[in-house]
């Protein structure tokens, strides 16, 4: 929450909450009741889940949630979505394997929650996983009538981490904002072709200014500084301690690799520091940012991952490293980009 505050006053334009049920590492698990938190200590910056794990939730309730938290944020929500990759939230859920099961899920809940906003009554949707009705009005007054704010719905996001993601070629399909999880650039130039094959057999268009691309960043005063913050810090600890075992023990390391033929071991956090991060100096990481911008072939902004650094020793440092992304960093890469 702190986080997000200070994100407020340095003017950063989104933050994103993901959602995770057994992901101790990962601990937040209801985006939404956060969201509520924290749109009474914001004033500009957007909410949003990134995003709510669509295969858990009946639609017609999740609709209702979103819709409501747009009046309450006077239409600053985003509605991040996701299929769910955990496997332990799967066995939570009853689930024996997900597999496409969650993306078909996901299509018909997304299908299910733009009818619910967009489509008069009465109607029916017999669908596979979920059966929804809007009803006629009933003894006079009763009706559904929780449309959301922004009209004719908040920007939906979908999240994407696997390479050429089938989930991300959801995004194309039903005009959704890819939100790409990356370790590696090399995944995102598979990202954006699934996003546009999906477009394509929607017969639509892809629009580049929505893509957003997560990312480790982290900035100080020189390049020495930023990669001793990310190697001896709460990222490196992260990656070293949780991503990349959980990563190795499901067989997914290649994730992390520029050339897939590199052994695993050549994956270290200072290797992915210096050669795949926006790390360093104001103006390393506006290099890296333009080179990122040009390799893609452009995207609508990059999301800053963010890590526990809530201890004493690493607040003030992380707290900086936002500001200068925000004051020095951006301004340039604009000025670079136009």
């Amino acid at each position: 929450m702190k986080v997000i505050e200070h994100l407020d006053t340095i003017g950063f334009d989104e933050a994103w909450i993901g959602e995770h049920f057994t992901a101790p590492w990962e601990p937040i698990v209801a985006p939404d009741i956060m969201i509520a938190q924290a749109i009474p200590r914001t004033k500009s910056i957007r909410l949003g889940p990134g995003g709510h794990l669509l295969p858990y939730y009946n639609p017609a309730v999740l609709a209702h949630r979103i819709a409501y938290l747009d009046h309450l944020s006077g239409g600053r929500i985003m509605f991040g979505i996701s299929t769910g990759g955990v496997p332990t939230d799967w066995r939570l859920f009853d689930y024996v394997n997900l597999g496409e099961l969650n993306r078909d899920k996901a299509r018909e809940a997304v299908e299910i929650i733009l009818k619910i906003w967009n489509e008069p009554g009465p109607w029916e949707y017999p669908g596979k996983h979920w059966n929804v009705s809007m009803p006629e009005t009933m003894f006079g007054s009763l009706k559904y009538h929780m449309k959301p704010l922004q009209q004719p719905h908040p920007p939906i996001a979908i999240a994407g981490l696997s390479p050429k993601s089938p989930t991300l070629n959801l995004a194309g399909q039903y005009g959704l904002w890819p939100l790409s999880i990356a370790f590696s650039h090399r995944h995102l130039l598979s990202h954006w072709e699934s996003v546009m094959e999906g477009a394509a057999r929607a017969g639509q268009t892809a629009d580049r200014s929505h893509w957003r691309i997560n990312t480790p960043i982290y900035v100080a005063q020189t390049d020495a500084e930023a990669l001793d913050g990310v190697v001896n810090g709460p990222i490196g600890r992260a990656f070293d301690e949780y991503l990349m075992p959980l990563w190795k023990a499901a067989g997914l390391i290649n994730a992390f690799k520029e050339n897939p033929s590199d052994p695993d071991d050549s994956v270290t956090v200072e290797r992915m520091a210096r050669e795949a991060w926006l790390v360093g100096s104001p103006q390393t990481v506006t290099d890296k940012f333009v080179e990122l911008y040009r390799y893609t072939g452009g995207f609508g902004g990059v999301l800053a991952t963010v890590f526990d650094h809530s201890e004493p020793q690493y607040e003030a440092s992380w707290f900086e490293s936002l500001r200068l992304l925000a004051k020095d960093v951006m301004p340039a890469v604009k000025a670079q980009l136009g």
